[in-house]
């Protein structure tokens, strides 16, 4: 049994889990196909917006559509400010919000040392908020928690370095407004194909309305994690959800190969 807790390119990116599949060994987390998904941001958000998961506007730019065309049309597609970011990365490294024409060439070339894929997304002003996923066939929900960034938006500094952004769990919201933010991050969850765990980041836009960020497919189990903090204020501690994913890496193993693979 493995518990791939790793972040990154090798690490949820579905190429070692691959290779526990070849090995044939059962592990923690999302499968291949949906560790690669949500890896790549606009992968992702091309299945979310096929699904009808609402998701924010965006484009994708590979190294050959990099040019002053492709850069304004982004521009008067998304307007100002736009965030950007390598396609398969995660922290917040390489992250840029560009404020201009100006800023956005250097925002793109940045991205680019980091992927051969770079994302343009849209500005979009609401609460971030969290929940964790739990579960392959039947999948229980947390409540949301809130991230309230202490710089301009919530980077890899402010993240891991600065300790100054506030995490609130649970979050201050309305019975209804939870509701609705785990339906939505539920039809993320089964459009991308997920199974064990996932923390789903979205926005919440007014009163009623969630577009999802992004899915991670191995979150964080550091002490300052959303993830065992939200399952742990809904009455599951550490050690028992530790125990429940494994039972859930166990029990998709042993379905995967009961699986016929021949006429």
């Amino acid at each position: 049994m493995i518990f791939p807790l790793v972040h990154g390119p090798f690490g949820e990116d579905g190429v070692v889990q691959g290779h526990f599949e070849t090995l044939g060994v059962p592990y923690v987390g999302a499968g291949v196909l949906s560790s690669a998904i949500c890896m790549d941001k606009g992968i992702a958000k091309s299945v979310l917006h096929d699904h009808g998961v609402p998701v924010g506007a965006w484009e994708l730019l590979g190294r050959p559509d990099l040019n002053d065309e492709a850069l304004e049309g982004a521009a008067a597609h998304l307007g100002f400010p736009i965030f950007v970011k390598p396609a398969n990365l995660g922290s917040s490294i390489g992250v840029s919000k560009a404020a201009d024409a100006e800023s956005l060439r250097s925002a793109v070339s940045l991205a680019f040392t980091f992927d051969d894929f770079v994302i343009l997304e849209a500005f979009i002003a609401g609460r971030e908020l969290e929940l964790a996923l739990l579960g392959n066939e039947e999948v229980r929900v947390s409540t949301a928690g809130e991230i309230q960034a202490s710089r301009d938006f919530y980077d890899y500094e402010d993240k891991y370095i600065l300790g100054m952004a506030k995490t609130i769990v649970p979050a201050e919201l309305t019975p209804a407004q939870v509701a609705g933010a785990q339906e939505v991050a539920l039809r993320a969850y089964r459009a991308l194909r997920v199974e064990g765990l996932a923390r789903v980041d979205l926005f919440m836009v007014g009163p009623d309305r969630f577009v999802i960020n992004e899915v991670n497919t191995m979150p964080g189990f550091t002490p300052i994690s959303m993830y065992p903090m939200l399952w742990d204020v809904g009455g599951l501690p550490l050690p028992a959800l530790i125990d429940e994913l494994l039972d859930l890496a166990l029990a998709r193993h042993a379905r995967r190969r009961g699986l016929r693979t021949h006429r």
